[in-house]
């Protein structure tokens, strides 16, 4: 369990196969920043961009980790099948402050950035989301994009998809990744867990 709060960047240093296949998946190499380990054990959840995986190797020292990341994540997500900076979040200790929502770390889908760029003194970011996704979207509802828990500002239902508006502080964008999106790049999506529940409740046989 994540909040959607990110804990810092790190960086995808290399990534090798896991087998010869196209069914096979890769092992990635992320470098954190300093002292981001100290607290980290082998099969601790970290959360890459959105995605929960599991610590498989660690070298503290070296401020490296290594995730297994299967063929069907990497066909399901976005940003992890190249070298490049992610997102890091630990999972949630049963104490801490919930200062975002409440994440899965299961990435629903993948969008498209529409537009992004500054409006005043914040950053304005536009997407557009599957239609699958849209009926879990709604003004002022919660959404995790690349693992950063976002408030929606603007809803609108297209033949194309559901575009959505987000406006992001400076801190935002200066701590996440989300500072070098453009036009066009697909993002990890992920809905609120509440949204995830009442679509079941209202959907499901009734005896």
């Amino acid at each position: 369990m994540f909040t959607g709060i990110i804990t810092g960047i790190g960086h995808i240093v290399a990534l090798n196969d896991l087998g010869e296949s196209q069914q096979h998946g890769k092992r990635l190499t992320i470098e954190t920043p300093p002292g981001y380990l100290d607290d980290v054990g082998l099969g601790d959840s970290i959360a890459l961009n959105g995605a929960c995986m599991t610590v498989t190797t660690l070298q503290s020292e070296q401020r490296r980790f290594t995730i297994d990341i299967s063929a069907e994540s990497l066909d399901k997500t976005s940003g992890l099948s190249q070298p490049g900076p992610v997102n890091l979040e630990k999972a949630l200790r049963a104490n801490d402050r919930l200062g975002g929502h409440i994440v899965s770390g299961h990435v629903d889908g993948v969008g498209t950035v529409a537009s992004f760029g500054p409006v005043g003194e914040s950053w304005a970011l536009c997407v557009t989301a599957p239609r699958t996704l849209g009926r879990f979207l709604a003004y002022k509802g919660s959404i995790t994009i690349n693992g950063v828990s976002l408030t929606v500002n603007s809803v609108t239902d297209t033949d194309q998809g559901t575009d959505i508006s987000i406006n992001l502080i400076p801190h935002t964008v200066e701590n996440t990744t989300l500072q070098y999106l453009k036009s066009g790049d697909r993002i990890n999506l992920e809905i609120d867990t509440v949204a995830r529940y009442v679509e079941r409740m209202m959907t499901a046989p009734r005896n």
